[in-house]
Order: C-alpha cells, then structure tokens, then sequence
C-alpha cells in the first residue's frame, strides 16, 4: 500500500471519529446528561469545537437553513468517506 495513501486513510478516519465524538457530546450536552461546566468536558468539546468549525462552515454555507437541524457532520462524513474510497479506486 501506499504511504500517503495510507496516510490520508488515517487521517480521515481520524476526522470521522472526532465529528463522532463531537456529535455525541453536543447531545449528551444539549439533554443535559453531561455537565458543560465540567472542565474536561468543556475543554474536549472546545478543542474538537476549534478543529472541526473550518471543515465545517463551507458546508454549512451551501446548506439551506433546516430550522434548529444541523446535517453537516453527516454530510461531512458521507464526503470524506466518498474521498477515501476514492483514493482506493483510483490508486
């Protein structure tokens, strides 16, 4: 396999992660099951919150205002899973 090849696969699935993690923490936050005063947690999801926001905006920017939905980790995930199976065809 390819080096870099498989370099990107990691870090895509490293971002697919951190959206997962960032997604389940804004419910868990959200439903007030999680405390978002904590210091761990609010340090996690600001960190991820800083990370993932310029992957992000542009998808948000295209999107139509859904009402208090927000599809665009989703839509981040099925694109970069499109990207990564497309490095493995094309490669």
């Amino acid at each position: 396999m390819n080096p870099i090849l498989y370099l990107v696969s990691t870090l895509i699935w490293w971002i697919n992660l951190a959206l997962f993690v960032w997604v389940v923490l804004g419910i868990l936050i959200s439903f007030n099951i999680v405390n978002r005063w904590h210091p761990i947690v609010s340090r996690v999801y600001e960190a991820l919150s800083r990370l993932l926001e310029p992957l992000l905006r542009p998808i948000r920017r295209i999107l139509p205002d859904l009402g208090g939905i927000d599809i665009s980790p989703i839509l981040l995930i099925i694109l970069l899973n499109f990207i990564n199976q497309s490095l493995y065809y094309y490669f």
